[in-house]
């Protein structure tokens, strides 16, 4: 071979080594291409998930209604019972004896330090199913005079203080005490997870009209709604226990069932 043969002989094998090396690196730029763009894809299919694989991201919570509810969960026939100003050693377990008999579930709307000096019966009240309501520190009827600050803390305070108590179980409801809700405080619950929460028949336990006078104002005022009031704390209520007793099974007699306020708009 000649000189000139032997130097096309080379440029030749040079050109063919640099197209092996441009296919090879193109095909390399192409798998790492293929790769990021399965990579974003799966990132962005991880983003819509919330960090578990094949599981879709849950709901954002709904923002809790302002308004007082009412109204009963289940809907129909169902009636809210309510028990306010507890706990108390005394009248409590009598209170929960008599739901856990009948099967009925009620709001138990706790004041703050109540909550705290009787953590055992916070604990068997969440035990039983029932649910939990702040009703302050301090049952100040008068909190809708006072500064928002301060009912701020009345109700934030003592929803700390019931939480604790229960071991964690969240407070679903706040009550104001003597209904004297505002604007401000039940913006404030809304805001903290719970729903404002009033009642249709007040039983007048607190004023101690005896056991046969409770009755009959449920059965005559049950017309006005399905969450009743009673009270388990703030005095002697043996009249209540009493009263608990025969509503109860009466309710179920005229074909009501039992249910929990609403907390969150249909």
């Amino acid at each position: 071979m000649g000189q000139s043969d032997k130097y096309k002989a080379h440029i030749a094998l040079v050109a063919s080594a640099v197209g092996l090396s441009l296919a090879v690196w193109g095909a390399t730029v192409v798998t790492h291409d293929a790769e990021a763009e399965t990579a974003a894809t799966a990132g962005a299919s991880a983003g819509r998930q919330d960090g578990k694989a094949g599981e879709p991201a849950q709901a954002p919570p709904r923002r809790m209604p302002e308004s007082i509810a009412h109204a009963a969960e289940a809907g129909g026939r169902a009636v809210n019972i309510t028990i306010d100003d507890g706990p108390d050693p005394r009248w409590t377990p009598q209170m929960l004896d008599i739901l856990r008999e009948h099967g009925v579930k009620a709001v138990f709307c706790m004041v703050g330090p109540e909550a705290k000096r009787y953590p055992e019966l916070v604990g068997k009240v969440v035990a039983d199913g029932h649910r939990l309501c702040d009703h302050t520190v301090s049952h100040d009827t008068a909190m809708d005079k006072k500064p928002v600050a301060y009912q701020k803390r009345q109700i934030l305070d003592a929803k700390k203080m019931i939480e604790d108590a229960a071991g964690g179980a969240k407070v679903e409801y706040y009550r104001a005490p003597g209904g004297a809700f505002t604007p401000d405080s039940r913006r404030i619950a809304a805001e903290a997870g719970m729903r404002p929460l009033g009642w249709n028949v007040d039983t007048k336990d607190f004023e101690h009209p005896g056991a046969a006078s409770i009755v009959n104002t449920v059965k005559n005022e049950l017309s006005n709604g399905p969450t009743i009031l009673f009270h388990d704390g703030g005095g002697d209520r043996a009249q209540t226990v009493a009263a608990l007793r025969e509503v109860l099974p009466w309710l179920k007699q005229q074909g009501h069932t039992f249910s929990f306020p609403v907390r969150t708009a249909p």
